[in-house]
């Protein structure tokens, strides 16, 4: 479909009439903006040595920094969610043309993660990756052991969230690994880029889970990250379809962290009856808590949640009080039982935008399909650029 550079903000050569070509020229990149009479025409989807005339573009795979360093052909990351990010989950996704990301908390020790690894490898010929946030604890579990196990079982692509990542970031890095890292804010981000992170997943405001507590939504996060980043970055926190798929890409993202849209599809592992509840949902059905706490988090609008918004309400609310609300084995259990109403349990914005349960295949097909249409649209009809198959180049 097309090919884009990172810093679509600034293309090599200015918007300038002067460098309008008015036959078919060679052009040495993937990505060229020029300014006519007629007011600005953007091209996407340049091959490096292809011949074009400005008004057409030819049909091309989205390829991007983030396809090219995991090799993937779909810039779509399925992102850690505890209890979710499973092999069955992972392969389907990774099958399908993206990665698939185990979640390595959701085994409940180092060993239990290898086997996870190597039911993945059974399932799937395809890269995928590995997940470890560093949650805040009392007894923190074996993180050191959950990085040892994987990269022994010869996992090369992780994603890591969470407080103090450099110990694990330098471990990666000294056995040839990737690291996707999640940040909630730019300076945060950069962090994470003197660390030696290789891609960055920046997460607005409107993602489940932990959004920080700045409170800054994607397009501003997203905005920032083409600026002032020097490592590739993905868009992350409300994007379920190819709209949100595209204006993450001309945004400058290299592709998109989805989670709650995964969540609802056939591989995952949640009960049937919350995969339909997202699907009944809309995007006012989250809510915010921990925010008394300075650790806020976004999770499903239900009983349980709006009681802990409650007792945080009241003033001088302490964990202790919360607890036994909140408690992870209850968040387990709504998607083996499927009752909602069980526990608390993560959910973006994005349900919004969830109106069926395709498989993973349907929903990356669908997705690759549509953004192009998508993109290949706003070129026409906006730029007046044409779109013709590559043969006929």
């Amino acid at each position: 479909m097309f090919a884009f550079i990172r810093n679509f903000a600034k293309p090599r050569y200015p918007y300038s009439a002067d460098f309008l070509p008015t036959t078919t020229t060679r052009i040495p990149f993937k990505f060229l903006a020029t300014r006519s009479t007629n007011g600005p025409r953007v091209v996407f989807g340049l091959p490096p040595t292809s011949s074009f005339s400005t008004s057409t573009v030819a049909r091309m795979p989205i390829k991007t920094a983030v396809t090219e360093l995991l090799g993937i052909r779909v810039p779509v990351i399925q992102g850690g969610m505890q209890w979710v990010g499973v092999p069955k989950l992972v392969a389907a996704v990774s099958e399908a043309g993206g990665l698939g990301v185990l979640t390595a908390l959701t085994q409940p020790s180092p060993e239990a993660l290898r086997l996870a690894i190597r039911e993945t490898r059974k399932l799937t010929s395809k890269p995928f990756g590995v997940n470890i946030t560093l949650l805040p604890s009392i007894s923190p579990p074996d993180y050191p052991g959950y990085a040892r196990a994987a990269v022994e079982e010869g996992v090369r692509i992780f994603e890591t969230a969470g407080n103090n990542p450099g110990p694990l970031i330098k471990y990666f890095k000294e056995n040839n690994c990737i690291v996707i890292h999640k940040c909630t804010t730019i300076r945060h981000a950069k962090s994470a880029e003197r660390h030696g992170v290789d891609v960055l997943s920046i997460d607005g405001l409107e993602c489940a889970g932990h959004p920080g507590e700045d409170d800054v939504g994607g397009l501003v996060l997203l905005a920032r990250a083409a600026t002032e980043l020097k490592v590739p970055f993905l868009a992350s926190g409300g994007i379920a379809d190819a709209r949100g798929f595209a204006a993450a890409l001309t945004l400058g993202a290299a592709g998109v962290n989805l989670g709650t849209r995964f969540m609802c599809t056939v591989e995952s592992p949640i009960h049937q009856n919350i995969k339909e509840k997202i699907v009944a949902s809309t995007e006012r059905d989250t809510v915010h808590i921990f925010r008394t706490l300075h650790n806020t988090a976004r999770v499903f609008k239900n009983k349980v949640s709006m009681e802990v918004v409650k007792i945080e309400g009241k003033g001088n609310a302490k964990f202790e009080d919360v607890r036994a609300l909140v408690s992870g084995e209850r968040g387990r259990k709504v998607y083996e039982l499927g009752d909602p109403d069980y526990g608390i349990w993560t959910a973006g914005i994005a349900m919004g935008l969830i109106n069926d349960i395709p498989t993973c295949k349907e929903l990356v097909e669908r997705l690759e399909r549509e953004t192009e249409e998508i993109v290949l649209g706003v070129a026409r009809n906006m730029f007046g650029v044409s779109v013709v198959e590559k043969a006929k180049l």
